[in-house]
Parts: C-alpha cells; sequence; structure tokens
C-alpha cells in the first residue's frame, strides 16, 4: 500500500523521461519556426530598404521623373548635368575630375559617410551598364535606370521656324537663321551643336542627352534671337514650333 502511494505521488508531481524528451522536441520545433520566421522578415526588411536606397541612387544619376515644376523637370541628376554616366558612385558626391557642369553632390540627405555606396547587408552596389545590383542577400537585386543606354544619350529634337504671321523662311531667308543647341558634352564642359533649316524652316538634333537645354535661333541681319528651354526625358522625340515675334519674311 506504501509502495503504491509513492509511486502516484511521483507521477502527480513529476514528469516522465517521454513526456520530457517531447516537451524538449516541441520547443525546439518552436524555436526553428521562430528564428526561420525572424530570418525571413530581417530579410524581406533589407531587401525593402535596399530598394529603396537604389532607388535614391538611381534618382542621384538621372533625376526623379516624377519630380516636374511648371510641367517640366528641373533636373535630370548627374547625366543630366555632365552628359555622361557616372564613372563610379563616388562621382555622386565627389567631382570627378574638376568638371565645370558637375552641380553636385546629388546624394539626398539620409546617408551617412560611404552608407549610399553599400546595401543592407554592407556589401557595395554596382553600377553596371545601365542598372544597379545588389548582391548582399546572396541573389541579385537590380534596379534598372533606363532600359537601354541610348535612351540616355541619343535623342532627338526637331522643328521648324516661323514668323509671327506663321510664314516660313523660304529659300531667300532659310541661310540667315543659325539655329544652335547647347549641352553637356560629357566631359564636364559644355558643347554646341547647331542646324541649318530648309526652306520649310524645319530642323533636327539628333544625339542629344537628357537634361535641360538651351535652344537658340538667331536671324542674321537684324540679330533678332529667340531663345527656349527644352526638357529632354529619356528616349526623347520631341517636336518643336519656334516662332520668331516680329514679322520677318515675307
Amino acid at each position: 500500500m506504501r509502495n503504491r502511494l509513492l509511486t502516484g505521488l511521483r507521477n502527480a508531481e513529476g514528469f516522465t523521461l517521454i513526456e520530457i524528451v517531447i516537451t524538449i522536441i516541441i520547443i525546439g520545433v518552436l524555436m526553428a519556426v521562430a528564428t526561420r520566421y525572424m530570418s525571413s522578415s530581417l530579410d524581406t526588411a533589407n531587401i525593402e530598404q535596399t530598394k529603396k536606397e537604389m532607388e535614391q541612387l538611381a534618382f542621384a544619376i538621372v533625376g526623379n521623373p516624377d519630380a516636374t515644376t511648371a510641367g517640366a523637370r528641373p533636373d535630370f541628376g548627374y547625366v543630366g548635368d555632365v552628359g555622361a554616366m557616372p564613372p563610379n558612385l563616388d562621382a555622386l558626391v565627389q567631382n570627378p575630375g574638376g568638371y565645370s557642369t558637375w552641380a553636385g553632390p546629388y546624394i539626398a540627405r539620409g546617408f551617412k559617410d560611404n552608407d549610399f555606396k553599400l546595401d543592407a547587408w554592407q556589401t557595395p552596389y554596382a553600377l553596371i551598364d545601365t542598372a544597379l545590383v545588389s548582391t548582399g542577400s546572396g541573389s541579385a537585386v537590380s534596379r534598372l535606370i533606363v532600359p537601354r543606354m541610348a535612351m540616355l544619350f541619343n535623342n532627338s529634337i526637331a522643328g521648324f521656324v516661323v514668323d509671327a504671321n506663321h510664314s516660313r523662311p523660304g529659300m531667300t531667308y532659310k541661310d540667315s537663321l543659325t539655329i544652335s543647341l547647347t549641352y553637356p558634352d560629357g566631359s564636364g564642359g559644355m558643347t554646341t551643336a547647331t542646324a541649318a533649316p530648309s526652306a520649310a524652316g524645319n530642323f533636327a538634333f539628333t544625339g542629344v542627352p537628357v537634361g535641360n537645354h538651351t535652344l537658340t535661333v538667331i536671324y542674321q541681319p537684324d540679330s533678332d534671337t529667340v531663345t527656349y528651354q527644352v526638357s529632354v526625358s529619356p528616349g526623347s522625340d520631341m517636336k518643336l514650333t519656334v516662332q520668331f515675334p516680329a514679322d520677318l519674311w515675307l
């Protein structure tokens, strides 16, 4: 009777070996699931942080396409100022060669020291052609700046010139018109391309980089001048009508 009573007390007050083992297994499974969930959540957070940083870097390189002032983009980042892709990410915060057109730093406030060059895993970003690439997660996370390089540097502007009466210059006056387009040359300076209009006043420029550029048309005999600021977005094929404020041609 006494032995039975002691056995009953042990069963009521303690755990058997099997129960302890099962409890340990359950705790291990729960910890594994929790660890996996936390790791997955951390990876997701790092990926999202990295994507946001790469977006800011893309804006620094070519400007924010959604930012407009009076219907036009106010800037096109490094490419819009220099006329070339940055040689590396350092060029977004330091003038790469005494460029007179460089107007950086282009990196938005919020990055510290060289953090703008590192993803959430502290791995350097790579600038490959027209894409930013992060490899810190073990696989590539990419941010395409533009689909093709030509969209940044091979745009076109076409148009025609008329006077206040909407008359075209014709054969008589077409040689009196000088049409020029000034834009960054890709090496830290500016260049000016010129175009001669046809008798119908038509003109065209090709190989134009993105950015805000100056188009000038001069009627030589009287030095009458009209100037336009043209905003060239990636992949542009712009059409313009240039009108003088006076009746110049019969």
